[in-house]
């Protein structure tokens, strides 16, 4: 027990003596934050603006409906196949300079799927973009998270995710205006124009890292199968509950359109109700970050995950065109209320001498995870109930609540005002050793479980799952 903790007349430290930290204000110049998330701006138009189009440009080349839809989920495949060599990348050469990789490789890959001749080399490039993709945005959580304070990080990553959201939002409609006066290549050369552009802001933007991060970069990266052995009950327990939350967003961008045309709606119409879900995600991201950075991570992650299963598990009931906007509007209240929670405990939980490598193994699991969402709603359809893939997606969302109740806690000190005192007065009582927190000292095994670390600390035991 250190000196503050205990003394004459003095009764030993609790928990509750250390109240949680306030969120403090980011130190960064207004300057270095623009250059944070302009490059992520301009690169979510870009490939916002080619995703609806890539379909359409392997028809025009000669592919039919089912090989253009393969076209499609090529991007997908792409950011899966990258994440992992992402972290690799990152580790070995920088956050910084991966993204300067990112940037070049997005910029050949567009230009390949302007010039490409057949379906071969347009498919080779969507593939490529992907991968480039899933370098950026690791990259980028990468360099958020070591520039931006602890307590101001939930913000941070959160406006990142909903800059990423702008992005695609208004991508499509540039893309739109590009297709109508130039045709379809000319908006996979606007693409490549954004990614140069965000290639640029990188490269002459000043790098707001510390010493403590340069000396990091210059030390010789940890394999990654030692990462992955190291860190495996982390990814075996809350790597669960982040396949489950990245399996419902990506299954609420299906069963929206199905439902829609199950009832005979419209393209027009869906189109619409689908706009009016993204514009109130979009609405919520700096508060989300706020009330995480405030009163912990799981005030946003259960409560999102909640009204968004709940909601989906509303769809199969409506049977308006009012019906389905109400439900399409609280999806996007469910889904915007959570921007930002997987980068955000992804950031809390990495180890800082290999967050690169573990960040490609946790972002590999949000995209397997949104690659199965839609697997499971088609299975539904398949086997004869659309309704019935749906509200299997519903109650995925209720288990990734669960899940993240049942984990976070474990692994994140920043889960709610309990584990953040209970993380305080840990280290209050280990003295000025634990200043640099348990994932810092030298032989700790950085795959048990946060309960363990503490204890190993002199700490107060494992935290309260509450909220």
């Amino acid at each position: 027990m250190s000196a503050e903790g205990a003394g004459p007349g003095r009764p030993p430290a609790r928990p509750s003596d250390h109240p949680a930290p306030r969120p403090a204000p980011s130190p960064l110049r207004r300057s270095v934050l623009v250059g944070l998330y302009a490059p992520t701006l301009v690169f979510a138009v870009g490939v916002g603006a080619v995703v609806p189009i890539i379909a359409l440009r392997a028809v025009a080349l000669g592919a039919d409906v089912a090989t253009a839809g393969l076209m499609v989920a090529l991007l997908g495949v792409g950011q899966i196949a990258g994440d992992v060599p992402a972290g690799t990348l990152a580790a070995r050469v920088g956050d910084r300079r991966a993204m300067l990789v990112a940037s070049a490789l997005a910029v050949l890959a567009f230009a390949g799927c302007a010039l490409a001749p057949g379906l071969w080399m347009l498919a080779a490039g969507v593939l490529a973009a992907g991968a480039a993709s899933s370098v950026f945005g690791l990259a980028r959580q990468a360099y958020l998270t070591e520039v931006v304070p602890v307590l101001a990080r939930a913000r941070a990553l959160s406006t990142l995710g909903g800059v990423q959201r702008i992005g695609a939002f208004v991508g499509p409609f540039l893309g739109a205006g590009v297709v109508h006066g130039a045709g379809l290549p000319a908006v996979f050369w606007l693409a490549a124009v954004t990614s140069a552009l965000a290639g640029v802001v990188v490269a002459v933007v000043p790098d707001a890292a510390g010493a403590e991060s340069a000396r990091r970069r210059g030390a010789a990266p940890v394999p990654l199968h030692r990462v992955a052995r190291d860190h495996a009950r982390v990814f075996a327990t809350l790597g669960i509950a982040v396949l489950a939350v990245g399996a419902v967003r990506a299954g609420r961008q299906v069963v929206l359109p199905l439902w829609t045309e199950h009832l005979g709606l419209s393209p027009a119409t869906t189109s619409l109700v689908f706009g009016i879900s993204g514009a109130v995600d979009m609405l919520l991201f700096y508060p989300a970050g706020h009330v995480m950075d405030r009163r912990g991570r799981l005030w946003v992650a259960i409560p999102s995950m909640l009204v968004l299963g709940a909601s989906i598990l509303a769809l199969p009931w409506t049977t308006t065109l009012a019906g389905v906007t109400a439900v399409a509007m609280v999806m996007g209240l469910g889904n915007g209320i959570g921007s930002g929670i997987l980068m955000t405990l992804g950031a809390d939980v990495a180890p800082p001498a290999v967050r690169s490598q573990f960040l490609g193994v946790w972002r590999l699991l949000a995209d397997s995870g949104g690659a199965a969402g839609p697997l499971l709603v088609s299975a539904g359809a398949a086997l004869g109930s659309l309704a019935a893939g749906i509200s299997a997606m519903g109650v995925v969302g209720l288990l990734a609540a669960a899940a993240l109740g049942r984990w976070v806690p474990r692994w994140s000190e920043h889960a709610n005002a309990t584990t953040r005192r209970a993380a305080a007065a840990a280290r209050v009582d280990a003295g000025p050793d634990a200043d640099a927190g348990p994932r810092a000292r030298p032989g700790a095994d950085a795959g048990s479980s946060r309960a363990e670390r503490l204890s190993a600390d002199g700490g107060a035991g494992a935290p309260r799952s509450s909220p």
